[in-house]
């Protein structure tokens, strides 16, 4: 999940994003500013931002556990992975996973509308510094829609509902170009 969205998820970031995109998960962002402002229903009442329809932090905080602990043990992203450098990552760099958790946990709390900020802890070209965090691991466009498919399927297993499950994905694949912006072609080290 690293940082869900340029700042922030909104519905609007999370259509333009799924209408973009044909493939399984990729897609493309939305701005902050409208995320912050109060949307209204039919009925004129306040919709409730996705931040709280997700549960607020301690429910994120459990699909980011859940997720992170997914990837892994994901045969082609995790310990098994044919990419040396995510293979490496998830066996000799676990000490790191509760760290990763919390900055997932306020990225995904950040972008979703929530009272929390996020900070990149290796500041790149986009705001959240993805493309510099993914970098070294050369992650393929294949392997960033498989870790995609295993954020689907922990929104499964919680049983979240198609619209927020949906709006999720979306603001993932927003970000799929930063994340794979080190992937060098299909040469493997």
């Amino acid at each position: 999940m690293e940082q869900l969205f340029s700042t922030s998820l909104t519905r609007r970031r999370a259509v333009v994003g799924l209408a973009l995109t044909a493939a399984p998960l990729p897609l493309a962002g939305a701005d902050h500013a409208y995320a912050q402002t109060e949307q209204t229903t039919p009925g004129n009442k306040p919709e409730r931002s996705l931040y709280e329809r997700l549960g607020g932090v301690f429910a994120i905080a459990a699909v980011v556990d859940h997720f992170s602990d997914a990837v892994v043990k994901n045969p082609i992203v995790g310990q098994k992975s044919k990419n040396p450098r995510l293979r490496e990552w998830h066996t000799k760099n676990l000490e790191r996973l509760p760290g990763l958790k919390f900055m997932r946990t306020l990225w995904v709390c950040n972008a979703a509308g929530g009272p929390f900020q996020f900070t990149a802890t290796k500041p790149g070209a986009t705001p959240l510094g993805l493309e510099e965090a993914h970098r070294d691991l050369r992650i393929s466009p294949a392997e960033f829609d498989e870790v995609a498919a295993e954020l689907g399927r922990t929104l499964d297993v919680f049983k979240f509902p198609k619209r927020e499950k949906a709006e999720v994905l979306a603001a993932f694949a927003a970000h799929k170009d930063e994340v794979t912006a080190g992937y060098g072609g299909p040469k493997r080290e």
